[in-house]
């Protein structure tokens, strides 16, 4: 038989039994919208990780502190981390060639109280370099000054949703807040920035002298009973000289700490290209777990046809032996078979597409406290389930087929 007769067939049988050959599909329809509408969130918050760092400055190296004795991404966290970083070594690293500006810096969250209103925000102790190394530019006022941060000046630069929050349409210059139940003036407002950062909104932040951090807000000391630093970014004239920056902070570091030559070091140097990449790494990691989660409905959705297909072998048995017996070979009841399948799979396939594409643009309209994961569904998401729904009917649709093709005609003709 010829491929059209073969699909008019395939048609007409799954027609006949519309509600059956519906809710078979439905386990591929809905295998297919959970892969797509689940890696396009993987892949968004991929997206969201990849912006973030891009709207960060450029050419910027991260120092944290490190734990010697834990193993892979738990030692690089300053939360798993004993604090080992000082003020005096970011001091340390400014004669280094190429180097544009060294911002250390803390934070912590804390509530904001300005008047009747309050928020939670992310607060940075940090120094004037700050602004030029994460690349925020102000909407009004003024940035933190190398005064400030030697006086230890009760003030703060707001990021823009904050200031909203706080103050409405209001020009917060000048206003006093209270943080930890101490007083702040407002000297500065950040221009907004977007994005967020493992749920942290980019305008969602305050900043401090990073010496009224760690005498007024939150004290943290090294081993040795210095005011300990969480992070000091480093900023490079070009993305050329970040290799040799690194060796170089490494070398300082390592002397300033005393570490040996058989010892590991309490303190890690990452450029942002490799922040970006472990994150990526991990996002990929993430997006493919969900996926296979969302596969197992494939899965399911194909056992549904393969066990639909074999009902159908059965009751077909007489129309099966009538076929070979005028002339149907067993290459055409196989192919009669899996072509059924296949469209069964096909047409889910295409359904879930739609329906996860529906998803998706849904969950990209969800905002959870000014934070939103646009789902992006790529083209090889939906080809990648596209194919994989189709091999799932085909590979349903074999034992059924090869099953039906191996029917006795005889045997099949007295079936019933």
């Amino acid at each position: 038989m010829r491929f059209m007769e073969l699909f008019v067939v395939a048609i007409k049988s799954l027609s006949t039994n519309k509600l059956r050959s519906s809710l078979t599909t439905l386990g591929i329809i809905i295998g297919v919208g959970a892969v797509i509408a689940l890696m396009s969130v993987g892949q968004g918050a991929q997206a969201i990780v990849t912006a973030t760092f891009q709207q960060m400055g450029t050419n910027v190296i991260f120092i944290q502190p490190r734990n010697p004795e834990a193993p892979g991404l738990a030692g690089l966290s300053s939360a798993f981390a004993s604090p080992s970083l000082t003020l005096a070594d970011a001091k340390a690293l400014v004669d280094i060639p190429s180097v544009l500006s060294i911002a250390p810096a803390n934070e912590n969250f804390v509530e904001v109280v300005a008047g009747d209103e309050s928020v939670t925000a992310l607060i940075h102790g940090t120094t004037p370099a700050y602004q030029e190394a994460y690349a925020y530019s102000l909407s009004s006022g003024q940035f933190i000054s190398d005064r400030n941060v030697a006086r230890r000046d009760m003030v703060v630069v707001m990021g823009s949703k904050v200031a909203e929050d706080l103050f409405g349409s209001d020009d917060p210059i000048g206003r006093e807040v209270k943080i930890r139940g101490k007083r702040f003036t407002v000297i500065g407002v950040l221009e907004p920035k977007g994005g967020a950062f493992l749920g942290v909104g980019m305008d969602d932040v305050l900043i401090t002298p990073i010496t009224t951090y760690q005498s007024r807000l939150f004290a943290q000391r090294t081993a040795s009973g210095e005011d300990a630093v969480q992070s000091i970014a480093v900023q490079v004239s070009s993305a050329e000289e970040i290799d040799g920056v690194m060796e170089e902070i490494d070398a300082i570091l390592i002397k300033r700490h005393h570490i040996g030559p058989d010892e590991k070091s309490d303190f890690s140097v990452i450029s942002q290209e490799q922040v970006v990449a472990l994150l990526q790494e991990v996002t990929s990691v993430f997006t493919i777990f969900l996926g296979a989660i969302a596969g197992i409905s494939l899965v399911v959705g194909g056992i549904g046809i393969m066990n639909i297909m074999l009902v159908s072998v059965t009751e077909r048995t007489r129309e099966i032996g009538v076929r070979k017996a005028v002339g149907a070979k067993r290459r055409d009841i196989l192919a009669q078979f899996l072509l059924e399948a296949a469209l069964l799979s096909l047409v889910g396939g295409g359904i879930g597409i739609i329906g996860g594409w529906l998803v998706s643009k849904g969950i990209s309209l969800i905002n959870i406290q000014g934070m939103t994961i646009n789902a992006v569904v790529s083209p090889d998401i939906v080809i990648l389930a596209i194919s994989v729904s189709f091999f799932v009917g085909l590979v349903s649709g074999i034992y059924p087929a090869m099953r039906a093709a191996r029917l006795n005609p005889i045997d099949a003709l007295h079936y019933g």
